[in-house]
C-alpha cells in the first residue's frame, strides 16, 4: 500500500530547553543547507555590565576634589550655645522643629550639609540669626519697607 504522501517530514536542529542546539545538529543543518540562525551574545551567562560607565574617564580626568559643604564651625557653636541658653536638650529642640535628634547633633558637630529650611526653623525656635552678616544677633522684627 502506498501512503497518501510521498515525502517524509524531517526536523533538523530542533530546539531543546532554553533554546540551545547541539553542535552536531547545527553542523548537520549547515551541511544540508537548512536555515541556521546564529547570534553572538555579549557576555552571555556572565554577570558583567554590558558597557563601561562613560563617566569613569571624566571622573579620572577631574582635578578638583568634589565634596559637600558642611555647617561652618561658628554656626554649629552658635546653635549649641543658643540651645543651651534656652534650656533645651537636643531631643527637645528636634521635637520643636519636627526633625530627628540626629539632625540637631549633626548641625552642632558641623557634620550636616546645610539646609535652609532647617536653618529657618532653628532661627525661629532659638530666636537667633544663623545666616547672613549678623549671625548671633537676636532675631527681631526688622525694619519694614
Amino acid at each position: 500500500m502506498a501512503a497518501a504522501c510521498d515525502f517524509d517530514v524531517v526536523t533538523i536542529g530542533k530546539k531543546h530547553k532554553g533554546g540551545q542546539r547541539s553542535k552536531e545538529a547545527v553542523n548537520s543543518a549547515m551541511r544540508t543547507g537548512g536555515d541556521v540562525d546564529t547570534q553572538k551574545k555579549f557576555s552571555a551567562g556572565s554577570n558583567k555590565q554590558s558597557s563601561a560607565n562613560k563617566n569613569t574617564a571624566k571622573l579620572d580626568r577631574e582635578t578638583d576634589e568634589l565634596h559637600h559643604e558642611h555647617v561652618p564651625l561658628d554656626v554649629s557653636k552658635l546653635i549649641q550655645l543658643s540651645r543651651q541658653n534656652k534650656g533645651f536638650t537636643q531631643k527637645e529642640l528636634a521635637t520643636k522643629i519636627n526633625e530627628k535628634p540626629q539632625v540637631i547633633n549633626e548641625y552642632e558637630s558641623g557634620k550636616a550639609i546645610p539646609n535652609q529650611q532647617v536653618f529657618g526653623k532653628l532661627e525661629r525656635v532659638l530666636g537667633v540669626k544663623l545666616r547672613g552678616k549678623d549671625k548671633g544677633k537676636p532675631l527681631g522684627a526688622g525694619p519694614k519697607k
